[in-house]
């Protein structure tokens, strides 16, 4: 019988590896990369114009919509996949479970901690890793709990977003240059410094933006959405095609005011814009990760090498996330080909594929040899102990 503060019961977790969940992580990355590269260039502006434009559209409608909300869904659904595995190898013991997945998500600030010091202030797995050690309580929770929690953060974490684009959208700035990573000459101990200073304030804002993403991951889990696609074909259908709708529809003022199409709109319409933007984000993340539950019913049915290959990139997400930082780091920084200064939004994009896809060549050189990632084995030895 569910009490008050328990979960309803789920479907016991399938023998072997769910292949949607590992299919729509490989595709994240890419989305990442495309959102991280732009911010390493000094001047998004630089190359032909109408490439450019294009580039920015395709930014705002199908990268900023759907890259950091997807990661958040499917971290949610990750949350109650491994609190299953853990209470079947437990036999139910929630308390056990629960430290476990706390004890993960303080690894996970961490590590997140380190690749901002050492790498670039560009993470993403602090925030996550303090999501999961605040809502973990949520997995034992009716789906109640789960929606209003979801509801009662979606304002704020819009508010958020939206007051961080409304200034460089209202000045006609690119908001890709307002979160710039350029190197700009510091030593590496200033740069440590300042890095630090603002990383705890990042970290909380991130955290709050990131709620209610993970907390719907963690409702769609409990029924199965991405590892039982075929049960569920009907529904995601419907849910796909409304929230990428949704999405593109939500995010198309904000592209038109950035490329230039839409002249001098008004402040009202600037702040619409804005806000109209981050609101649909979510359902851009949600629509991205149903789209790929649906392919790869199909891709289940007739395996080929790329669906053998994204799927070992999703296996292996969290070091071929911290390899992207390493890639942008050599490829643009002046200690290494130092491009930053010469290319543009359309170069950078071009280069975030281009990572994305040697990223795919070693995970599946990693699945061939038996190589689990470096960041996976050192997040699981430090986890369990």
């Amino acid at each position: 019988m569910t009490t008050l503060n328990e979960a309803p019961a789920r479907p016991r977790a399938t023998a072997g590896r769910a292949l949607a969940p590992d299919l729509a992580r490989g595709a994240m990355l890419l989305a990442i990369a495309f959102a991280h590269a732009p911010l390493f260039v000094t001047d998004v502006h630089r190359g032909p114009a109408v490439l450019n434009a294009i580039t920015d559209i395709f930014h705002f409608l199908f990268v900023n919509n759907h890259a950091r909300p997807m990661f958040a869904f499917l971290f949610g659904y990750a949350l109650v996949q491994l609190l299953d595995r853990q209470l079947e190898r437990s036999g139910g013991d929630w308390v056990s479970a629960r430290k476990l997945l706390r004890r993960r998500g303080w690894w996970l600030v961490a590590i997140g901690l380190a690749h901002v010091a050492l790498l670039v202030p560009l993470d993403i797995l602090a925030t996550y890793g303090l999501a999961a050690v605040v809502l973990t309580g949520l997995l034992r929770r009716r789906d109640s709990a789960l929606l209003w929690t979801a509801g009662l953060t979606f304002v704020p974490a819009t508010a958020l977003v939206a007051v961080g684009m409304w200034f460089p959208l209202s000045r006609g700035i690119s908001t890709l240059t307002k979160g710039s990573v350029a190197a700009d000459g510091q030593g590496f101990l200033p740069m440590l410094v300042e890095r630090l200073s603002v990383w705890p304030f990042g970290l909380v804002v991130g955290g709050l933006s990131v709620v209610p993403g993970v907390v719907l991951g963690m409702w769609a889990a409990r029924r199965r959405y991405l590892e039982e696609p075929d049960r569920h074909r009907p529904f995601l259908v419907r849910a796909t095609v409304v929230t990428m709708v949704l999405s593109v529809a939500g995010s198309l003022p904000a592209a038109l005011i950035q490329a230039g199409v839409w002249a001098e709109p008004s402040p009202a319409a600037v702040w619409a814009a804005v806000v109209a933007q981050p609101l649909t984000a979510y359902a851009g993340g949600i629509g991205t990760a149903g789209l790929v539950a649906l392919v790869a019913i199909r891709a289940g049915r007739r395996r080929n090498r790329l669906t053998t290959m994204v799927e070992a990139l999703g296996q292996r997400s969290m070091s071929l996330y911290l390899f992207q930082s390493i890639a942008f780091i050599v490829i643009f920084y002046p200690y290494g080909l130092g491009l930053q200064d010469d290319l543009g939004l359309v170069g950078a994009t071009l280069v975030a594929a281009g990572t994305w896809l040697l990223s795919l060549l070693l995970a599946d050189l990693m699945r061939r040899v038996g190589y689990r990632g470096p960041a996976e084995i050192l997040l699981r030895r430090l986890a369990y102990r």
